[in-house]
């Protein structure tokens, strides 16, 4: 059953993240996904490992609520809000996403050639994900925050260090798409 047959326009998913931002703002709490990675990182006892992790994880409990909103959210998205799953791509991107390797490009949010469990299950799926999640993980960390933290919350407050770090998130998305990534595939 599928409720909306076209993605949601700007002005309204716009002034709901605003909307959103604005609530966290009022009680004190600022947006970012990697926080709540760590929240959860610190509940698993990461703080054996690692003196980072030694904090009171009740403190931000409230973050617990966001990631299961994250996973609700998606499911009822990817669920009952998508017409399809199928993407609209330009015949030049298709054309050289096929010259990639993927054969059926824009058919799918997520291409089988990385996420399916054969692939993610082989020793190339397995390194480029921990390669990714090591790259992921310092990222955030040595930037102070994630790109939603950053590009949401951070620039929003009119922070400098923000800016910065959304740059370079920027440049190294586009570094990743035209240089690397072409050498992994």
């Amino acid at each position: 059953m599928e409720f909306i047959s076209q993605p949601w326009p700007w002005y309204i998913a716009g002034p709901a993240i605003a909307f959103v931002l604005f609530l966290m703002f009022y009680f004190g709490r600022s947006f970012g996904v990697s926080t709540n990675l760590e929240t959860i990182c610190t509940i698993g006892g990461a703080g054996k490992i690692s003196n980072y992790f030694n904090k009171d994880w009740r403190v931000r409990k409230w973050s617990l609520i966001f990631v299961l909103g994250i996973i609700i959210g998606g499911f009822i998205s990817s669920h009952y809000l998508m017409s399809s799953h199928a993407i609209e791509l330009s015949s030049g991107t298709i054309s050289e996403l096929a010259n990639l390797g993927f054969a059926n490009a824009g058919s799918d949010y997520v291409p089988p050639e990385i996420f399916s469990l054969e692939n993610l299950g082989s020793i190339k799926g397995i390194s480029i994900l921990l390669f990714a999640g090591l790259c992921i993980g310092f990222g955030t960390r040595y930037a102070g925050g994630c790109t939603s933290g950053h590009a949401i919350t951070g620039l929003s407050s009119l922070q400098l260090p923000s800016l910065v770090a959304v740059i370079g998130f920027f440049a190294g998305g586009l570094l990743m798409v035209w240089v690397l990534f072409p050498l992994i595939f």
